[in-house]
């Protein structure tokens, strides 16, 4: 495996690329072009001149989390050829300059749904947290406006404004969309795209939904083992992989991690490692990396990537804010930095075990 960071480059992130080369065992960043809307074109210049500012500071460019697909891709709307036509053209780009992994999502209007950015815990940090009460009395139009206060001034993914700006219209849009037809329009994109991928190589690794089941009425479909063991089995090229969140599959206490990856053994081209700590079942809070800290026995989880051979970029996921830091909610230097430490530590741990047989 390869330890990674995402980083949302140096005009949005406040973590730079110096503090995170200074992070132990971290070699590379998962990054984007984050003033990209879906449906726009990556040039390859684009590409070219966020490559060249990674390297120059000691890393390298390890995936590319997220080209962003468009809602006429996922809805099936009559601009979606066409978009899917800039997706491949993005792709292509992005193989031109020898970048191979591309994380995205299949979300309809929220990328992911928490109803807290700052839950004060007992040890005086702050995490991102669910309530299923909380979006039950929500109105879904006023969802960006009951988190918008506790993002530092950042812009968080699948949160920017103009998407926010269009909420109303997007659930239009998706009103009559189920989730087999969301599942088909997602096996359409796939088809119509694995040729360029095997092309340059490149990995599509599909993120789960987050949380994992309906939220406002919307289809999920990213969910559970069933559900993307058949995608896997749809389009079955081994470009189509996963991007396996433990935090995101885990906000469903039905769901076995570690069996999920070893029933997904050669798909799992990224990891996204960290812990929830479940109040009840619909109310979790995003804890440290530790095991004793949150709910899902971490070792576990690294054991079974370790064991299915995973050698893909793995990251830290959602941190703490601690130590007084200001920064994107889940996207701080600190609580990150730990995490990938403590990553390390396990899989060194469980790699020497297995190479000295004990």
């Amino acid at each position: 495996m390869e330890m990674t960071l995402r980083w949302y480059g140096s005009k949005h992130d406040t973590v730079t690329l110096e503090q995170i080369r200074q992070i132990p065992g971290v070699t590379g960043v998962i990054t984007m072009l984050y003033d990209k809307q879906p449906g726009d074109l990556w040039t390859q210049e684009e590409i070219h001149a966020l490559k060249e500012e990674v390297e120059a500071a000691g890393l390298h460019i390890a995936g590319i989390e997220s080209v962003n697909v468009s809602d006429a891709i996922k809805a099936g709307t009559a601009d979606r050829d066409k978009d899917i036509a800039t997706y491949i053209e993005c792709l292509r780009n992005l193989g031109k300059e020898d970048i191979h992994l591309v994380c995205y999502n299949f979300m309809p209007v929220f990328d992911w749904t928490r109803t807290e950015l700052a839950r004060k815990r007992a040890d005086g940090s702050t995490v991102l947290a669910y309530t299923q009460e909380a979006v039950d009395n929500l109105v879904p139009e006023k969802m960006f406006d009951s988190i918008a206060s506790d993002m530092n001034g950042t812009m968080m993914p699948g949160w920017e404004p103009e998407r926010m700006a269009k909420v109303k219209e997007l659930f239009e849009l998706y009103k009559n969309i189920d989730e087999e037809t969301l599942f088909n329009n997602l096996v359409y994109f796939l088809k119509a795209i694995m040729p360029v991928c095997n092309e340059y190589d490149i990995k599509m690794a599909i993120h789960p939904d987050d949380p994992a089941w309906p939220v406002f009425g919307l289809p999920r479909i990213i969910r559970s083992e069933e559900k993307i063991l058949r995608l896997m089995n749809a389009v079955d090229d081994v470009h189509n992989g996963v991007t396996f969140c433990a935090g995101s599959y885990g906000t469903s206490l039905k769901n076995d991690l570690p069996h999920m990856i070893r029933a997904l053994k050669g798909r799992v081209h990224f990891a996204h490692v960290r812990n929830l700590k479940f109040n009840t079942p619909d109310d979790f809070e995003e804890a440290c990396h530790l095991s004793s800290d949150g709910t899902f026995d971490m070792y576990e989880i690294v054991r079974a990537l370790y064991e299915t051979g995973f050698n893909g970029p793995i990251r830290p996921d959602h941190g703490r804010m601690i130590w007084g830091e200001v920064a994107m909610p889940g996207y701080g230097l600190y609580d990150r930095a730990l995490g990938a430490c403590y990553i390390e530590g396990l899989w060194e741990a469980i790699e020497k075990a297995e190479t000295r047989g004990f």
